[in-house]
């Protein structure tokens, strides 16, 4: 089977996921937002669903955990570092520097200018300071994930590392909270690990077939998230169902069962690969843009008119930061990276030889015999 071969209907999900997340905040919130009365109170015809979009995050882990484990496999740390900066920094500054001009234009918004310079890092989470965007959040969570992926490349992807790292890392989220150690809870993220093994371990089943021991990491990774989902449910999204919380975390361990085996497969149109461009994008800006589109639109236009009018421009906007922005910033920033990586590559290459039985080079102490063919070192 193709290790990367391009799923679509993950694009379907993505954008299933990100679509729950903006309808969530446009309709199913419950605390201050941009429509002046909580969304939740402007829209108690769908609040009842539409409260539980928040939960698209969590399938958005579960994906991230399929997505990225396929990304790096056959990768080194270099390669993957590069593959994550140019997927997710060009929207990402187009979103921050977006969120300053909306706070200096209509001073809405977190885009103060002390805020702007740490939020286009993507560092502020560990610095202690607001996001420009709330829904940044999310990826400060998916940093964690990638800088363990890293270290997983720099040791090397085969199957077995895969199984020991992932339990290394799901028992040591538990032990960690066990111990309320905060630097590995920190680094571990216990309360969101599960869905981020459980898309690695259905990548697995993805690539390799099912096994007892494969099902068993999501069988573990699924009890977990039903635990922290119910936490959640109690402590940060205060007054949410556990029950109903527990079928939608079900329903997207169920679905993901089926793209890691195979039977969505007929849902693999290439059309569906333009819904998981606009995907991230979506994602970044759509909060931004509500604040002052309501201000202007809203109450001169009926709520339902002006929600359409919002998601119109949020998918509008989308699809221009992708065409304009990600594709020709990626282009140029991956070339560059690259370019960057190669005095490390150099430095890592096996001396030539210079003579007989003899290699040049600093490091290297002892004659090699000729006719061996030196290691490339870069190769992963």
């Amino acid at each position: 089977m193709s290790g990367r071969e391009r799923l679509s209907e993950l694009d379907l999900l993505r954008f299933a996921a990100a679509l729950a997340v903006v309808l969530y905040h446009f309709t199913g919130f419950g605390g201050a937002g941009p429509w002046p009365s909580p969304a939740r109170d402007v829209f108690p015809e769908v609040a009842a669903v539409t409260r539980f979009g928040y939960l698209g995050v969590d399938l958005f882990f579960v994906i991230s955990g399929f997505v990225i484990l396929m990304s790096a496999w056959g990768r080194g740390p270099g390669a993957f570092g590069v593959s994550r900066l140019v997927r997710l920094m060009p929207a990402y500054w187009v979103s921050v520097l977006l969120g300053a001009v909306v706070y200096a234009v209509f001073r809405q918004g977190h885009g103060v200018p002390g805020l702007v310079l740490p939020n286009l890092t993507m560092l502020q989470g560990g610095l202690g300071l607001k996001n420009v965007d709330a829904v940044y959040w999310t990826l400060w969570v998916e940093l964690h994930f990638y800088v363990l992926v890293a270290v997983l490349a720099s040791i090397g992807i085969t199957y077995r590392s895969c199984l020991v790292f992932m339990a290394a890392w799901m028992l040591g989220g538990v032990f960690a909270d066990e111990a309320g150690n905060e630097f590995l809870q920190v680094m571990l993220v216990p309360t969101w690990s599960c869905y981020f093994i459980a898309g690695m371990a259905l990548y697995m089943i993805h690539r390799f077939g099912p096994t007892l021991l494969l099902w068993g990491y999501v069988a573990a990774s699924y009890l977990l998230a039903l635990h922290w989902g119910a936490w959640r449910g109690e402590h940060v999204f205060r007054g949410a169902d556990e029950i109903a919380v527990s079928a939608v975390i079900t329903g997207i361990f169920a679905v993901m069962i089926l793209v890691a085996t195979g039977r969505l497969r007929r849902l693999r149109w290439s059309r569906l690969t333009v819904l998981g461009a606009l995907t991230y994008p979506l994602y970044l800006v759509h909060s931004q843009l509500a604040l002052p589109l309501l201000d202007a639109f809203y109450p001169r236009l009926d709520k339902w008119a002006a929600l359409g009018v919002v998601l119109a421009a949020s998918l509008l906007s989308a699809y221009a930061v992708h065409r304009l922005v990600e594709c020709p910033g990626a282009a140029w920033m991956r070339a560059r990276l690259r370019a960057s990586l190669e005095p490390l590559r150099r430095s890592a290459e096996p001396s030539r030889f210079v003579g007989r039985g003899e290699w040049s080079g600093a490091g290297l102490d002892a004659a090699e015999p000729r006719g061996r063919t030196p290691v490339d070192a870069t190769q992963n």
